[in-house]
């Protein structure tokens, strides 16, 4: 689009959210093979997060015990994913057990892996000691804070046609943008994160497109304490791994705030976590993940 363009509308970004509902689809082909494909997007690599969330779709297909949900995933990027062709899920049904299961998920083109990812599903068991981190104090509310238009509007030259795609997911920055940080530190960052639609009642869809949008800040918060952006000349970062332990109820299509937490940063990787809640304060989920972050010149 043109400088000029019109912002994205909320039913542009519906279609942008449904779009992706369809995406994270998959095609089942065999008994436990299915076909994901891929945005048509120029983009070098397929993003992580999109292999993740369709990768957890495809270990879901196979769980035949009626609300046994995810608790777990950790997965592996191998290499980059062509975003020019499909991809394959290879599931193999590792256990099924009285209250859980275990499946191993092997993405795959042109006949190499390019993804692996393991997850456990669990029956809902109430009761029991409960205990959780707690969120931070003093958060400004998402609808205090600028979308994404709002925000990267004094950059939208320096980003160009990627600030004037409508917006499936809908990211706010308590502390900041990361533009505007720059040069900074810091070892943490509070994003507000949610899909920017309506979405079905479906947990196994709802921790999908979770999957998919925590991988969207985590990497950069490795980043944080030495005021780099991710686009800093000479910097390469690409996700290395990516766990996730979903602990209690969430609507992505509501508001969760994502605290990260810069871990390490050295040896050419970058390590960060980070710990998802909803807008009432319930630990949802933990996320930790791993990646490249060396400088290539």
């Amino acid at each position: 689009m043109a400088a000029n363009s019109p912002i994205p509308t909320a039913a542009d970004n519906q279609l942008a959210l449904d779009e992706l509902v369809a995406l994270l689809d998959l095609e089942q082909i065999e008994v436990n093979i299915f076909r994901g494909a891929s945005t048509d997007e120029e983009r070098v690599r397929v993003f992580g997060g999109q292999v993740a969330g369709q990768a957890l779709i495809a270990a879901a297909r196979t769980i035949d015990e009626p609300g046994r949900q995810v608790h777990s995933l950790h997965a592996y990027f191998l290499r980059p994913g062509d975003p020019k062709r499909p991809i394959l899920y290879e599931v193999d049904r590792i256990r099924d057990g009285r209250s859980f299961s275990t499946r191993r998920v092997v993405a795959v083109q042109h006949g190499r892996a390019i993804f692996n990812l393991q997850a456990s599903f669990h029956d809902h068991e109430p009761g029991g000691p409960d205990h959780q981190m707690t969120i931070d104090d003093n958060l400004t509310p998402p609808d205090e804070l600028p979308d994404f238009h709002t925000r990267m509007e004094p950059y939208r030259e320096r980003i160009g046609d990627w600030y004037d795609r409508p917006r499936p997911i809908d990211l706010r920055y308590v502390d900041g943008d990361p533009m505007s940080r720059q040069g900074g530190s810091a070892a943490s960052q509070h994003v507000w994160l949610r899909a920017n639609g309506a979405l079905p009642d479906d947990d196994v869809l709802h921790a999908c497109i979770l999957t998919y949008a925590s991988d969207m800040t985590l990497l950069d918060t490795a980043l944080l304490p030495f005021g780099l952006p991710f686009d800093h000349p000479g910097l390469q970062m690409a996700s290395l791994d990516h766990a996730m332990w979903f602990h209690r109820p969430f609507r992505v299509d509501e508001w969760l705030m994502y605290q990260q937490q810069a871990i390490s940063t050295g040896a050419a990787r970058g390590l960060a976590g980070g710990a998802i809640f909803t807008a009432d304060g319930s630990l949802a989920v933990s996320v930790v993940q791993e990646g490249l972050a060396r400088f290539t010149k």
